[in-house]
């Protein structure tokens, strides 16, 4: 009867008076005080829950108390913090980045080199056979390298930056539009993310996002792209800073800015899924390695503990509330 007691207590707005205790047995009818005993010790009744009745005082005049058990609540803190409501300042700072960035995208971006932008465009695609023209190789490492970023988002929001908003449409959209696409969630997310199940972890895309074999091919990647893209020509970089000063092309003056920001906001998702891991103890060195572009979120990736040795419920055939 003692093996794992867990006890309901209530605070009453009053206290009854002491009388005279009671030898006589209490019916249903009267206000008993209620102890309520939870036992994993074998029990007739469904949950093998016990119901003491205890009767210490009698009294005519009687009321009712209404107690709300935290026996299926293992985390009171987090629902009470849900309950109180939602702070949207942080949700409308963002909304309102990410317009002030579209309004500067397309009305006050530099748009010099139209013509140029569209050649860039072909070769980078491979429509433009080759004409001997030698592309910048920063240009070229930051259109690969924008390409390998949604990868690593996807990596960091997907199992543990979830909220009732899905991720994953926004995610996909990042290949095309990257953190312009990838803002809006940024906004309308809010925590705490919902558990993640064994079962979702053995299925895609998590199976692939949590997999050590995708980290260590993106860090990789990303590591060659970024290394092709510094050791070239050293007039690359003046040509490039040439580009972005009159090319609109996404390529060039948007896209830098894009590769800014989701560098910007790389190290708060580390923080996110590190805690939610409950790995910070550990792995708290990697925050001031994550504000390294790309290199640094893709070494967490690399490193970080799977979710199920952290933070998915383990399913058991226990778990039925009729057994």
């Amino acid at each position: 009867m003692l093996e794992s007691i867990s006890l309901i207590s209530c605070n009453f707005s009053r206290l009854p008076p002491l009388l005279k205790p009671s030898t006589r047995p209490q019916t249903l009818t009267q206000s008993p005080n209620l102890l309520l005993l939870h036992s994993k010790a074998s029990s007739p009744f469904p949950k093998s829950y016990r119901i003491a009745l205890f009767s210490k005082y009698e009294r005519k005049d009687t009321f009712f108390h209404v107690c709300k058990s935290s026996l299926n609540n293992p985390e009171p803190e987090k629902t009470q913090i849900q309950d109180e409501g939602r702070d949207w300042s942080s949700s409308i700072l963002l909304f309102a980045l990410w317009g002030a960035l579209l309004y500067y995208c397309f009305n006050l971006a530099p748009d010099q080199t139209p013509t140029q932008d569209l050649y860039f465009l072909k070769k980078l695609l491979n429509l433009k056979s080759d004409d001997g023209f030698r592309m910048n190789q920063i240009l070229v490492g930051l259109w690969y390298i924008m390409g390998l970023w949604p990868l690593v988002y996807g990596m960091l929001l997907l199992p543990t930056g979830r909220s009732k908003t899905p991720a994953w449409p926004f995610v996909v959209l990042s290949f095309f539009g990257g953190v312009y696409a990838l803002l809006p969630y940024f906004a309308l997310w809010n925590p705490p993310a919902p558990p993640v199940s064994e079962t979702e972890l053995r299925k895609w895309p998590l199976n692939i996002l949590e997999s050590k074999i995708t980290a260590g091919v993106t860090l990789v990647a990303g590591l060659g792209i970024i290394l092709y893209s510094v050791v070239g020509n050293a007039g690359d970089w003046t040509e490039f800073y040439q580009y972005f000063r009159e090319s609109k092309f996404m390529q060039i003056h948007v896209t830098s800015l894009d590769f800014c920001l989701l560098s910007a906001f790389a190290p708060f998702w580390v923080y996110n899924d590190m805690t939610s891991r409950k790995w910070f103890d550990k792995g708290s060195w990697l925050l001031p390695v994550s504000v390294v572009p790309f290199l640094g979120p893709s070494l967490y990736l690399l490193l970080r503990p799977p979710v199920s040795e952290t933070t998915a419920p383990k399913e058991s055939p226990s778990s039925d509330p009729n057994q």
